[in-house]
């Protein structure tokens, strides 16, 4: 049993190795059998990586402690749970995990375009089991899981191991790194049909339409996995944010802002056929900046929280992304001729130029968090000294520039083809505009004076009356020809056309999560020791320790502080921060508690106790409620546009003289 799950990772890596092989060989001699050898060694790479993961989840939840892994990462105390999600806890199981999701992923595209595409399936799967065997080579030689623990040449085992890290064994972290991964993993299948596509040298969008449902879904993933990460830092470290800019946080947001931007390119090209190559560098830069946020989680080259020990697998990563990025710029440049766009841009004002302004703005939020997080390593090579650059400076940069993106979420969608007339300008923005300055005067009137908040809070209603616009005029339309009532007529208006609505919905999302994000601005914190009985104030609430209580299980000891709160001489209830000692680990960790309300958290936190006294941490959180709701509709808006419309366009090909084809969308 101990070496099965050796031999099956092995066995995986090998036949990853010929499915490239017998996949671009068939492609060249034309070999259909050779072709189809390959893709069947891609199924069975997956069956031999899941018998792989089988094997740690089954070591971890029996306490095989034979197993370094097991030993280092989990113990007897820890719930089935967190024993389970042990596996992705360290560094050999979290690439275990990557590879059988890659695995999946590539089993699953494989078989669904089995019969399409192919031309380009050979190169795609070639691509897909490349990266595929740089994680399995990770798997079976450098950061192996199934390494036993030996004494005097025999396998042996310790009574108990380590466990899992305090700070993971929360149930957020159960989800959290899967979800990240699913993001990062699948952004390997657009890229692999899009590098397949131009090798091929395909002329038309085929590999878009394949690959657009694997887009959105893996865009989801990584916001979703971004916005899980937030709430554990919220909710688990302690120190009452939910966000600072640490290197690992970059890591996973970069990708996410590249693929936002391919997303919105791609629209352009399957509407107009332009920005063709925009698209081949935006895809390739998502797919590379996964890679290289795995890497930065591993390699040891940032200190974070977040981060893995230091290992010597930067270099596997590094060797990778310099001929894969070296690859991909030669087929870009080399296809340029396949790449050129079928329209130009007529006008500024127009929704072909909001596309490009908005790929330009992510695009430079996207280099300028890279920039931030790499700096470190950049000055220490340059001059020898680390220097790190601290939140403020990512806040001066990032605000005006996440301001402008959401200025152009309302603008933009609202922009005609080709060239928007001054009436149309007028009709659909002068009400939402007339609305947003008037409430920015009245915020000036009731004594705000920041000015980022002020413009944020603009922005936010203007784009949020638009979307609601945009709603209300067709569903009134549909509401009076077919006589049915307005909330009937929102959702067969929605279904109509899931794609367009569905995004109107994600960038209502993202102002739900600009609300939350201004409330930032008026934080309040406050430190308090204090003795059982005696009061403290933090803005409108006045709080007591009412005692402190203390108990003890077979994974922790713990203290607790009851605090009864007021607001407003109003009694409201009774938080309980606790902190705990982990007895394997010999960590303490505080665990806060939280009064969440829509308008404002109050957060407390139990940082230690000195003198018979308790060391409390207060902080008010205006609107930050608000982030969470608005991930919930981005998800639910993302979820309606995976969803096939009730009118679908299809194109129906007419011969005209003098022209080759014409495409005239026609109504189902």
């Amino acid at each position: 049993m101990e070496n099965l799950g050796s031999l099956a990772v092995l066995l995986a890596f090998c036949l990853a190795v010929y499915a490239i092989i017998g996949s671009v060989a068939g492609r060249l001699k034309r070999n259909p059998f050779l072709i189809l050898s390959a893709e069947r060694a891609v199924y069975a790479v997956w069956f031999l990586v899941t018998v792989a993961s089988g094997v740690l989840v089954y070591a971890l939840v029996t306490s095989d402690f034979r197993y370094a892994y097991v030993a280092q990462y989990s113990n007897r105390a820890m719930s089935d749970a967190y024993k389970f999600s042990a596996w992705w806890g360290g560094q050999e199981g979290s690439l275990l995990l990557w590879s059988w999701i890659l695995a999946t992923y590539a089993a699953v595209a494989v078989f669904t375009n089995r019969r399409k595409l192919r031309d380009v399936m050979p190169y795609a799967t070639a691509i897909l089991m490349a990266t595929q065997t740089l994680f399995l080579v990770l798997n079976a030689f450098v950061a192996s899981p199934f390494k036993m623990l030996a004494e005097a040449g025999a396998i042996t085992a310790v009574p108990d191991g380590n466990g899992l890290n305090p700070l993971l064994q929360y149930p957020m972290m159960r989800i959290h790194p899967p979800m990240l991964y699913l993001g990062y993993v699948g952004m390997v299948v657009p890229f692999a049909f899009a590098m397949g596509s131009l090798i091929t040298r395909q002329k038309g969008d085929a590999w878009i339409h394949t690959t657009r449902r694997w887009s959105l879904v893996t865009w989801l993933f990584q916001g979703v996995g971004v916005l899980l990460g937030a709430s554990w830092a919220y909710a688990a470290l302690g120190w009452g944010g939910y966000w600072a800019w640490d290197p690992v946080e970059n890591a996973s947001l970069l990708p996410w802002l590249s693929s936002t931007a391919f997303l919105h390119s791609v629209m352009m090209q399957e509407k107009k056929g332009m920005m063709k190559v925009w698209n081949a560098v935006l895809v390739s830069s998502s797919f590379f900046l996964c890679i290289f946020g795995t890497m930065l989680t591993r390699s040891g080259m940032v200190s974070s929280v977040h981060a893995f020990a230091q290992s010597p697998i930067g270099k596997y990563f590094t060797v990778f992304l310099v001929i894969g990025i070296a690859g991909v710029v030669y087929l870009i440049l080399d296809r340029l001729e396949y790449l050129k766009s079928e329209a130009q841009l007529e006008s500024v004002v127009s929704r072909e130029s909001s596309f490009l302004f908005n790929n330009l703005i992510l695009l430079a939020s996207c280099f300028a968090v890279l920039w931030g997080t790499l700096f470190p390593i950049i000055s220490e090579a340059m001059s020898g000294e680390k220097i790190s650059l601290d939140p403020a400076w990512f806040n001066r940069l990032m605000i005006p520039i996440g301001l402008f993106l959401l200025f152009l979420t309302g603008v933009g969608p609202l922009f005609a083809w080709r060239r928007t007339s001054t009436e149309s300008l007028r009709r659909n923005f002068m009400w939402p505009g007339l609305a947003a300055c008037v409430l920015v005067i009245a915020l000036i009137a009731a004594g705000m004076r920041d000015f980022y908040p002020l413009i944020s809070f603009g922005f936010c209603l203007f784009v949020a009356l638009t979307v609601i616009a945009e709603f209300y005029k067709g569903s009134s339309a549909i509401a009076a020809k077919n006589q049915m009532n307005f909330a009937r007529a929102v959702v067969e208006l929605t279904h109509r056309n899931t794609r367009r609505y569905g995004g109107y919905l994600v960038h209502m999302g993202i102002v739900l999560m600009f609300i939350g994000w201004t409330g930032a601005a008026f934080n309040k914190d406050l430190t308090a020791e204090v003795a059982v009985g005696q009061p403290f104030k933090i803005g409108s609430y006045e709080m007591k320790v009412k005692k402190i209580s203390e108990g003890d299980n077979e994974n922790y000891t713990w203290q607790a502080a009851e605090i009864d709160v007021w607001r407003n001489g109003q009694f409201v209830g009774t938080l309980e921060p606790k902190r705990e000692f982990y007895k394997a680990q010999r960590q303490p960790i505080g665990r806060v508690d939280i009064r969440r309300r829509l308008n404002e958290d109050l957060y407390l936190n139990f940082a230690q106790t000195q003198d018979d006294k308790a060391v409390i941490q207060a902080y008010v959180f205006p609107l930050v409620c608000w982030i969470w709701i608005g991930g919930v509709v981005l998800v639910f808006g993302t979820l309606i546009a995976l969803v096939p419309s009730k009118i679908k366009l299809q194109y129906a090909r007419t011969e005209v003289v003098g022209i080759t084809k014409k495409y005239v969308p026609v109504e189902q």
